[in-house]
């Protein structure tokens, strides 16, 4: 009896290949599409989020599989999956259609361009020479750096940062994760820290007239509790002020609930804005365990700017030892 049952099993996937995998294609892109249409609050899920664009292939994918499916069920069971992979592209190709497509208006002809880097040093292993060579490559006006540390930010003086980005404040901290550092071009005033583990700052730049920055860097989605409380903090901080810049690490992509309520409160990702694709920041450089041969996968890095700066450009720089890639846009004021 088993074996007949078997046999029977064998039978049915040969006729419903097609089918089966149309399904394995849909349920991991159900799963994601509900979690961008929602707040998860469990950890896993959180994560898990941060995959949301990756269901854009996979309902392609099942579009495709069920157009060609086996003649046996093409007919009859080829109308439910159709209709839900349909759904799905529409609703994630609305969702990243802004990372190619969408209104971006320019700066005045003529306004002085501002470059902004950011970059995690991942606890200070990162090549701090890479990342001040960068700096003057672009000729940066700002750099905004999470996780330096005292032997990186040695590296970066001895590279010569100084003479690229005279002014500092914020620096390194007993733990190499928690320190986070602006530099500039320009005068920074004395910085205010946010209440984030992680350090966190807001600072003026070049003095009156400048622009106020958030250099920030909320706790990673391990506890979900401390990542809510943090974003809530770095939002509230940018409305209260009207920061121009909010810059560094978010841990959290464009997918995530408190990222959306930033971009609701008038803030919008550089790399989006300028429509330079989707450009993901992590993770780099082989650094994630067994799964080190993937390439990055989900953009957690971004300069995130108020509605008083445009977006030239914007796009991600591989530096070597860290597992983020940078971040280089160059904004100008409106």
């Amino acid at each position: 009896m088993v074996r007949r049952a078997l046999a029977a099993l064998g039978w049915w996937l040969r006729d419903h290949a097609g089918l089966v995998l149309v399904a394995l294609l849909l349920l991991p892109a159900a799963v994601l599409t509900g979690l961008r249409l929602t707040d998860a609050s469990w950890g896993p899920a959180v994560r898990l989020t941060s995959f949301v664009p990756y269901a854009l292939p996979l309902y392609a994918a099942a579009l495709v599989v069920a157009g060609i499916g086996h003649a046996r069920w093409r007919t009859r069971g080829r109308l439910v999956p159709v209709v839900l992979a349909v759904a799905g592209l529409a609703a994630h190709g609305w969702w990243v259609a802004p990372y190619w497509l969408g209104p971006n208006p320019p700066a005045p002809g003529g306004a002085d361009p501002l470059v902004v880097v950011t970059a995690n040093l991942f606890q200070g292993e990162g090549d701090a020479l890479g990342l001040v060579e960068l700096a003057s490559a672009e000729q940066a006006d700002l750099l905004v750096v999470n996780e330096v540390t005292r032997p990186a930010l040695r590296q970066m003086r001895a590279a010569g940062v100084a003479d690229v980005l005279p002014y500092a404040v914020g620096g390194p901290e007993a733990d190499p994760v928690v320190g986070t550092m602006v530099l500039s071009r320009v005068p920074l005033s004395e910085p205010v820290r946010l209440d984030t583990p992680l350090a966190s700052y807001r600072v003026d730049v070049g003095g009156p007239g400048g622009l106020t920055l958030l250099a920030v860097h909320p706790s990673a989605p391990l506890d979900v509790a401390d990542w809510r409380r943090d974003h809530r903090t770095v939002r509230r901080a940018a409305v209260r002020v009207d920061a121009d810049l909010v810059v560094g690490d978010l841990n959290a992509t464009l997918d995530h609930a408190p990222v959306r309520r930033l971009v609701e409160a008038g803030y919008r990702d550089a790399v989006e804005l300028a429509n330079a694709g989707f450009q993901p920041t992590w993770p780099e450089n082989g650094l994630f365990g067994p799964l080190g041969f993937l390439p990055a996968l989900v953009a957690i890095d971004h300069v995130m700017i108020g509605e008083d700066l445009a977006a030239r450009s914007a796009r991600t720089v591989a530096l070597g030892g860290t597992d983020h890639r940078a971040v280089v846009a160059e904004l100008a004021r409106k």
